[in-house]
């Protein structure tokens, strides 16, 4: 009996120790206090550079827009009559709020069959792999925020077709991570991390 008690007392406290890993990072408006307090993230966001060229300053300041950096972040639930729950508005998830079918092409293409859109470096993966294929299909240079987020956002066809040209709010929301981009490289530039 206290083999079992000790066994139930050492996973619970394992698991209390491993919940905060989970938890966003705390200052999100300081590139550097992300990097010293998520080294896993920084790590994860240089590998993605190096794979695939897409800069760190670009990739976090697209995970700050898509989830604030929550692991878990889903679209929010669709309502009829304001009370009857309809499901969620897309099956956009994780830190990068990649759609379901988005997600399969990219593990399909890549080879990365177990990968999921809550762990940091596959969502990291996931955006550079993305926003290769906005270069390779859109010619948008993988540093131009502004516009490799409104081709994540509206799909590259969507984009080629500038969809995002009659929705005035989608421009202000890229300009918004452009700017947040420019502050999060500036930050980068002058911490140790």
């Amino acid at each position: 009996m206290s083999r079992i008690l000790f066994v139930l007392l050492g996973v619970l406290l394992l698991a209390s120790c491993g919940g905060g890993s989970k938890q966003p990072p705390s200052r999100l408006n300081d590139a550097c206090s992300i990097a010293r307090e998520k080294p896993d993230y920084i790590k994860a966001f240089k590998n993605t550079e190096r794979k695939w060229g897409v800069p760190v300053h670009v990739q976090m300041a697209t995970i700050y827009q898509e989830s604030r950096y929550r692991h878990d972040a889903r679209t929010p639930h669709r309502y009829v009559l304001g009370v009857i729950p309809m499901g969620r508005q897309s099956s956009a998830y994780g830190y990068g709020q990649a759609l379901d079918g988005t997600w399969e092409q990219y593990q399909r293409e890549t080879g990365k069959r177990r990968a999921k859109r809550d762990r940091i470096r596959d969502a990291s993966d996931f955006i550079g792999w993305y926003m290769n294929k906005s270069y390779e299909r859109n010619g948008i240079h993988p540093a131009d925020t502004r516009n490799q987020y409104l081709a994540y956002h509206e799909g590259h066809t969507g984009y080629a077709r500038g969809s995002y040209n009659s929705k005035s709010w989608l421009l202000n929301v890229a300009n918004d991570v452009d700017a947040r981009a420019q502050l999060y490289q500036a930050q980068l530039a002058n911490c140790r991390y």
